[in-house]
């Protein structure tokens, strides 16, 4: 028998690598639910695969994701979906803490449908403006000041709470900057490179020096996947990102040098809020239990994009 794993926002960057990784595995038959409001049914996997389904739901509509879950009574349920980009979550806020619904759904409806275990993407933005650096799940203390961060810190508190009063088994997933072919042009990485390619000038907030560890999308995937498959991190942290951080103005400079771009860098005011100064996990634990080898550096994960061309490269902006 198969076992059954809802992923939502498959449609979207890291939800569709993940899915594209778990069918990697012929005794999963996964599920994929997304509102295509961020996402893109080109990102879903291949029609030769048949241990998958999409259906077109959005998780914050109780009675549309309890018709899925209790039609398929998954086993896991990984919660990928979310409003995501940084001007389009400080545009909508209302909409983004909308998203808390959502979460209360899959909470609600994995207890009564029988999920044995809930895995959730959060963010690095619950620690909001750093007090330490390396950020730690240990002894960061979070501080959400923004709708998106705020979202995510309330969906731990769910997991947490739901795990309390009913035995519900999670995992917590704060994911810090992840980049690679698949991602839209709402992150920082694809967006400059698709400017630098095209010769375009490069739009960088403020003066530049806010800093950034960037995790490449297969390292994020092999260990959240580990963390499932190995029972790794049962209503557990984990910080999920890379260990060394560049400035933003750097990376620009980086990615015209390696594109042999005439790509100039203009600067731009900062945001009016969520533009946080530094980002650095503490990830030990990723590294040594979850991946247990190097992370892809900078320069490798940046060819790889090169190599393998930019899904957004042909769309029009």
């Amino acid at each position: 028998m198969k076992t059954n794993i809802l992923v939502t926002g498959g449609a979207g960057f890291i939800g569709s690598c993940l899915v594209e990784r778990l069918l990697k595995n012929e005794n999963y038959y996964v599920v994929i639910v997304d509102n295509l409001s961020t996402g893109d049914k080109r990102k879903l996997p291949s029609v030769e695969n048949t241990n998958w389904k999409f259906i077109h739901c959005d998780v914050n509509d109780y009675k549309s994701l309890a018709t899925v879950m209790q039609t398929f009574h998954f086993d896991y349920v990984f919660h990928y979906a979310a409003m995501v980009g940084v001007q389009r979550t400080q545009q909508h806020p209302l909409q983004v803490l909308h998203d808390i619904n959502g979460i209360s759904n899959i909470c609600c409806l994995s207890k009564l449908t029988g999920v044995k275990r809930v895995l959730f993407s959060s963010s690095s933005e619950v620690y909001g403006e750093p007090v330490e650096i390396p950020q730690s799940v240990d002894t960061t203390p979070l501080n959400s000041r923004v709708p998106y961060a705020v979202v995510k810190n309330v969906g731990e508190a769910y997991l947490r709470s739901y795990n309390q009063e009913y035995g519900l088994e999670y995992s917590i997933f704060r994911f810090f900057n992840t980049y690679g072919p698949r991602q839209s042009l709402d992150f920082v990485m694809s967006r400059f490179l698709i400017k630098a390619m095209k010769g375009e000038d490069i739009e960088v907030y403020g003066d530049g020096t806010q800093t950034r560890t960037f995790c490449y999308i297969d390292d994020n995937v092999e260990a959240c996947v580990n963390a499932f498959e190995k029972n790794l991190l049962i209503n557990k942290v984990a910080n999920i990102g890379g260990e060394k951080e560049i400035m933003i103005r750097d990376l620009a400079e980086m990615i015209i040098r390696k594109t042999g771009s005439k790509s100039k860098i203009v600067h731009t005011p900062p945001l009016k809020d969520g533009d946080m100064k530094r980002r650095c996990p503490e990830n030990s634990f990723m590294r040594t239990q979850l991946l247990n080898r190097p992370l892809t550096t900078l320069d490798e994960g940046i060819d790889k994009m090169l190599v393998q061309g930019m899904f957004d490269m042909n769309r029009n902006e």
